[in-house]
């Protein structure tokens, strides 16, 4: 086995075996399984009785179909006096009455409890005032309550027609909310993977420098051979990683309440288009590369391990930065912010999937922004190469601006 073969087997091996990497597995699929099972652990732990609300009729109408008992709230049509109600909501009975009144052929409800509702549940009774209030009105001009319910419910079925021959085809609403849903998590995955596997490689290296065990190292290997064999076992994890977390959310998705969240995801995942899919692990793919050239080439730069949080502190904040224009296009997809964080290499993966699945662009501003990071990929490695050779074993004292001086004073 020759020496490079040698150093990332030891690398992956050493790696693969740590608890850290187990531990950040089961982070990621923990978050993703509490998103997808969220309703049944709301109902498993925070289950509570559906609120007991006296609703008290002061119109000549017939309200009783405006107010519909749901898991939330239980509507009960009292016929006592107002005061008598009143205590029964101060001994327990209610949690809450509603004095429902016509002022100007629209509802006005007074809300009485005796101890506070949640925010919640307050906001839970609000809409469905708010929505009695709108059937109420339609109601008034003669119509059945099922009759005022179903115009309120209708919906108008809208299609997309682009008089654009030559142009893409738009996409419908469904799609893009679908492609929103995707994009957020292949961008929350990047910024996890970018954040963990960044810091990594680039404490990998300060440690290894600063113990000394690279002059060790170096006497038989070569500074490039050391980088690449750097790279390559923290890549190889990475994608163990992806692998691993695919496999664990498929097998849970499958056997859990069998199989119904994968029956779920199945239509989601068919509106996602071949392209889209690919694009994403393109995107992720070559995220993960440049931020591990910039790891290695940082974690040489330092002279101790501790200093390895100050190094990667800069690329920590544009990923930060990257993650919150992923939020904020999340809402306005078609923003100029969006648009240019989109071509930047070192946003790209997380902000370009969104504008591929939430708006209608071309293969051109994909492919675009691919070429521009798979340039800078390849431009930060040869850079990095001729620094590391440089810097892997220059010790030196003060900032980062003082190091990179010291080190480009080096000869190789």
């Amino acid at each position: 086995m020759s020496k490079f073969w040698l150093l990332v087997k030891q690398l992956y091996t050493e790696k693969i075996k740590a608890k850290s990497f187990i531990v950040m597995l089961a982070i990621y699929v923990g978050v993703i399984s509490i998103v997808m099972f969220w309703s049944d652990i709301k109902a498993a732990f925070f289950e509570s009785e559906a609120l007991e609300i006296a609703v008290i009729n002061e119109t000549d109408a017939d309200i009783d179909a405006l107010f519909q008992s749901n898991s939330d709230l239980a509507f009960t049509f009292p016929t006592e006096a107002n005061n008598e109600v009143e205590m029964e909501v101060i001994d327990g009975d209610y949690a809450a009455a509603i004095f429902i009144k016509d002022e100007g052929n629209s509802l006005s409800a007074e809300i009485a409890t005796y101890e506070p509702l949640t925010f919640n549940d307050q906001l839970s009774l609000s809409s469905t005032l708010q929505y009695a209030g709108k059937l109420y009105e339609v109601q008034q001009l003669d119509l059945s309550a099922e009759e005022a319910d179903k115009i309120l419910q209708s919906e108008t079925v809208i299609t997309m027609k682009n008089l654009d021959e030559a142009s893409v085809g738009g996409k419908s609403e469904d799609e893009k909310a679908i492609g929103i849903v995707a994009s957020m998590l292949v961008g929350s995955l990047i910024y996890g993977f970018l954040i963990s596997f960044l810091s990594m490689i680039t404490t990998d290296v300060a440690s290894e420098k600063g113990s000394r065990v690279l002059e060790v190292l170096l006497a038989s290997v070569k500074p490039s051979t050391h980088l690449i064999a750097k790279l390559t076992g923290t890549f190889l994890l990475a994608i163990t990683q992806i692998a691993a977390l695919i496999l664990v959310l498929a097998v849970i998705f499958m056997t859990v309440d069998g199989g119904s969240k994968m029956d779920s995801l199945q239509p989601m995942i068919e509106e996602l288009s071949y392209s889209y899919i690919g694009y994403a692990f393109a995107f992720l793919i070559l995220t993960i590369i440049l931020n591990l050239i910039i790891g290695a080439l940082l974690g040489s730069l330092v002279s101790k391990v501790e200093e390895a949080g100050q190094a990667v502190m800069p690329m920590t904040i544009i990923g930060i930065i990257g993650f919150y224009v992923l939020i904020f296009g999340a809402q306005s997809p078609d923003t100029m912010l969006v648009k240019v964080f989109s071509y930047i290499p070192f946003t790209s993966g997380m902000v370009m999937p969104l504008r591929i699945g939430a708006t209608d662009i071309g293969a051109f501003e994909p492919m675009l922004a691919l070429g521009i990071l798979v340039i800078t990929s390849i431009i930060a490695f040869v850079i990095s190469l001729s620094f590391y050779k440089r810097s892997v074993l220059t010790y030196s004292t003060g900032g980062m601006i003082q190091k990179i001086k010291t080190m480009l004073k080096v000869t190789t």
